[in-house]
């Protein structure tokens, strides 16, 4: 675990289904759960800090291992409204609106494109975060996944995706968190605006 701005932590775990490793936060101030898998530490961690009150999954994929998190902590699972399909006949997760706040100083923004529910999370923290799940990705540099992984028309859904996420650029944000990938604290509005520029 790794506290890499007050208050904001990141672990990385091998996912079990896709046998990967990804990437994971918790807003300790806002007590929120992003994308988890359980720490490499174990449940026992959170012992001593503010305990998970909620989990949001950046889009419906991402539930990851909320059900464990959520039996040892009660938390909420929160996910756009437009994945619920994914949960139907369980388990229990609360659909929300673009644009809602969903914890204090944590906004669900719109992304789409990838998906009807690609989600990024906006975070007032410090000098502002923005959450990515599948739009944007992190390795050495910032990226788009795989062609493969986008479906029949790759080259529209990037499209969109480059649409949306100059949408977002009118937010207040210095670090970029992604789900797949290292985070970036500092200099994340430029790296996305030299992105989106390319």
């Amino acid at each position: 675990m790794d506290e890499i701005r007050p208050g904001l932590w990141h672990w990385k775990a091998v996912h079990p289904r896709i046998g990967i490793e990804v990437s994971s936060y918790y807003v300790e101030p806002a007590r929120t759960l992003i994308d988890p898998l359980v720490p490499p530490q174990g449940l026992e961690w959170f012992e001593g800090r503010g305990t998970p009150e909620r989990i949001v999954p950046t889009n419906r994929h991402h539930y990851r291992g909320s059900d464990e998190l959520r039996d040892e902590f009660g938390c909420s699972v929160l996910c756009s409204e437009l994945g619920l399909h994914e949960f139907d006949g369980g388990p229990e997760v609360e659909g929300f609106s673009f644009g809602d706040e969903l914890a204090s100083g944590i906004t669900a923004l719109e992304v789409g494109a990838i998906c009807p529910e690609e989600t990024a999370l906006h975070i007032d923290l410090h000098d502002g975060m923005l959450s990515f799940a599948d739009g944007l990705i992190h390795y050495g540099e910032l990226g788009f996944v795989s062609d493969r992984l986008l479906g029949d028309d790759p080259d529209g859904v990037k499209r969109g995706l480059r649409k949306s996420l100059r949408a977002l650029l009118g937010r207040r944000f210095d670090s970029l968190l992604f789900a797949h990938g290292d985070p970036m604290t500092g200099g994340g509005e430029a790296a996305l605006r030299s992105f989106l520029e390319d």
